[in-house]
């Protein structure tokens, strides 16, 4: 069964992806990623110890949703195919080099999710049951009074994340297992309804707990087996990176005369694929960071937590799999068949015999099953936020939908469905970044007051009221005012 759109329709999504992945988008984010770099004084890096302190004491929460289960939550929808097969496109189409330019994507992102995610927890409302809710969404209301703006963000992430991109997940799921195990993908799309009904239907928590269960298990376990394979290649590894450095800059090519098209074709795979995986500024992770009891309770905290999402998923697992790919060898890169996760099958093969394809397809059903249930909390959430107070029947039509799209994609050809996807969040993007940049001042004088109350050996503690144009616009019972 394959899905198509109308011609007309289709040329017409072709051409905004076009226009946004192409030119619009990388610009923005990039330029946003530098601007709030510059504005922090590289907060990436001044407060990177801070990062792995916090996460310390991030699993308390008083029984509502903790910062390392928000952090899990949104690592869950970040770390997918992507990292496995998108790393994969980004070597084959770009060359080595284009890890360089991912890594560079990532440390300016970090930046960027900082202020999403700080502003994300200053704007989130209190959910009456020991949990939060909020993202761009309500900060654009709350912040910019654009009503109609926040509902055109919320449509686009409905329709990308808990929708579509839960269909492309679950095709990948099916056609790994298939390919892996021999499993008919209609069978495959019952048992993911099966599993992941349970899941959705207990609400956030619920996923936040299975988040927290499984994410930095199934990481680990990833992370694990490239270390064995950097350490059965260890001679190797100067080179490997020195092919990444020169790839980058084209020196590789310079000889040939075509280093300028090289350089071009480095940086622009390395920079979309890397936007794609970390989603920095892409208005997701906010989702999930805004559910978050705090620790300190002060909103820049769980803006360094999810800055730590960023590090983890494009310069740590990302890099996990470039080295599998670039230690097999550049023969792996002629076929023209292996361009996307064929490649990184057969990389992991070449070092640790056939079993390593059987293990990939066994990491992309926990990869992308931990983000189709993430991708729903962060649609769970939009979608109370514009149903209101007929939410719950909202949310229940919600969730059959996202398990009936469970099963459509573990047995159709998703093309379509994936380009306009694409295009949906290439709009919820744009939006989101338009915001961050506008409400980008209210971000920067939370991690000023953040800071000085460390510098003072203090724990940081929110006071609304120290914030002329956050005092009124702050939910009470999310953020009571302190005397």
């Amino acid at each position: 069964m394959d899905f198509t759109l109308p011609p007309l329709l289709t040329a017409m999504v072709d051409r905004g992806n076009g226009l946004l992945w192409g030119s619009v988008l990388i610009y923005l984010l990039i330029g946003a990623g530098l601007y709030f770099t510059i504005m922090t004084r590289g907060i990436q890096v001044r407060y990177f110890g801070h990062m792995f302190k916090l996460l310390r004491s991030s699993r308390q929460s008083n029984g509502g949703i903790s910062s390392f289960q928000a952090l899990s939550t949104s690592l869950a929808a970040r770390v997918g195919t992507g990292n496995l097969a998108g790393v994969a496109v980004a070597i084959y189409f770009g060359g080595p080099g284009a890890i360089f330019w991912m890594w560079m994507t990532a440390m300016v992102g970090m930046a960027t999710s900082f202020v999403e995610s700080t502003l994300a927890q200053a704007y989130k409302v209190d959910h009456g049951d020991n949990t939060f809710r909020g993202g761009p969404a309500r900060y654009i209301e709350r912040g910019l009074g654009l009503r109609w703006l926040a509902v055109l963000f919320s449509i686009c992430l409905i329709i990308a994340f808990g929708l579509a991109f839960n269909s492309v997940q679950a095709n990948s799921i099916a056609q790994a297992m298939e390919q892996a195990f021999a499993i008919p993908t209609w069978a495959m799309g019952l048992v993911l309804m099966a599993v992941v009904a349970p899941i959705i239907f207990g609400g956030l928590k619920s996923i936040a707990r299975v988040a927290e269960l499984v994410v930095p298990l199934m990481a680990l376990l990833y992370l694990i087996l490239a270390l064995v394979v950097v350490a059965l290649n260890i001679s190797d590894l100067p080179a490997a990176f020195m092919t990444i450095i020169q790839s980058a800059f084209g020196l590789e090519q310079a000889a040939g005369g075509a280093m300028g098209y090289a350089i071009s074709q480095a940086i622009m795979n390395g920079i979309q694929r890397g936007l794609f995986s970390n989603e920095a500024g892409m208005g997701s992770a906010p989702n999930a960071a805004a559910t978050a009891s705090t620790r300190p309770d002060h909103p820049a905290a769980q803006g360094f937590i999810q800055m730590l999402g960023v590090f983890l998923d494009t310069l740590v697992i990302c890099t996990a799999t470039a080295a599998i790919i670039i230690m097999a060898g550049p023969e792996l890169l002629a076929g023209e068949e292996n361009n996307g996760i064929q490649l990184t099958q057969m990389a992991l093969s070449s070092h640790v015999g056939e079993w390593g394809g059987m293990f990939i397809a066994v990491a992309i059903l926990l990869f992308a099953f931990t983000s189709v249930i993430a991708n729903y909390s962060y649609g769970e959430s939009n979608i109370e936020y514009l149903a209101g107070r007929r939410a719950p029947v909202a949310v229940l039509i919600y969730r059959l939908a996202v398990l009936g799209m469970v099963m459509v994609g573990s047995v159709a050809s998703l093309g379509a469905i994936w380009n306009f996807a694409d295009l949906s969040m290439g709009m919820m993007a744009v939006i989101n970044l338009v915001a961050i940049l506008l409400l980008s001042p209210i971000a920067f004088a939370l991690f000023r007051d953040y800071d000085a109350q460390l510098k003072a050996g203090k724990e940081p503690v929110f006071d609304p009221s120290k914030f002329p144009k956050l005092i009124d616009k702050v939910d009470p019972n999310a953020w009571p005012k302190r005397k």
